[in-house]
């Protein structure tokens, strides 16, 4: 569900299914604790989705953008298997490297060039969609470190979309603070976000971090 959640339903579903695993698990204090945390932190009563509608391309939320905070979770109560975990090293790396790094535009091909595989893949391997790629280290205190990438239709509606490949629009990672504050935006990124008015931001530093 994480990896094509379009094919299942969307986030409705996929918060159907998480209600009922922690059930089966007698845990239901500990779902409804963290849809507390992600209203909290989204500061939006839309919730995580309200989020990465105001961040992204034309205020749509993709499904595999909202499939990555929802992955975070189910990574700690056991139900997600990654691809891969990288070394510790490894993964400190991507994590010291991503917000310096998306300093410039990049695209799909770069990123996996720079640092490797992901160990999720949400959204497909089709390169004339959005996908987003997920970074995990052997720690699960550690935060994942997600690649936001968007391709589709030009400012006409016409189709198949320009690029080859889709391009970075953030980099997003930390547990803590509002969850737009945790994205870094490449130049690509700032210049197709809705607007500052959608995200509540006042602009962005020159580093691509969010003010206000």
């Amino acid at each position: 569900m994480l990896r094509r959640l379009g094919m299942y339903g969307g986030e409705g579903a996929l918060w159907a299914t998480f209600a009922h695993l922690s059930f089966v698990e007698r845990d239901t204090d500990a779902w409804r604790e963290q849809w507390r945390v992600w209203l909290d932190r989204s500061r939006r009563s839309t919730g995580v989705k309200g989020v990465f509608r105001d961040m992204s391309p034309g205020r749509r939320a993709e499904d595999h953008d909202l499939a990555s905070v929802y992955a975070e979770f189910a990574r700690r109560r056991g139900w997600l298997e990654p691809d891969r975990i990288l070394r510790t090293a490894d993964h400190t790396r991507v994590r010291e490297r991503a917000r310096a790094w998306a300093a410039e535009d990049r695209t799909w091909s770069e990123v996996t060039a720079e640092f490797g595989e992901p160990a999720l893949l949400l959204g497909g391997t089709n390169p004339y969609y959005g996908k987003t790629l997920g970074y995990f280290g052997p720690d699960l205190a550690e935060p994942v470190v997600w690649f936001h990438l968007h391709n589709g239709s030009g400012p006409d509606g016409e189709w198949p979309p320009r690029r080859a490949e889709p391009v970075l629009l953030a980099v997003r990672y930390g547990d803590d603070g509002p969850l737009d504050h945790t994205s870094t935006f490449t130049p690509e990124g700032r210049r197709l976000l809705p607007g500052p008015d959608g995200c509540g931001h006042h602009g962005w530093r020159e580093d691509g971090t969010p003010i206000g």
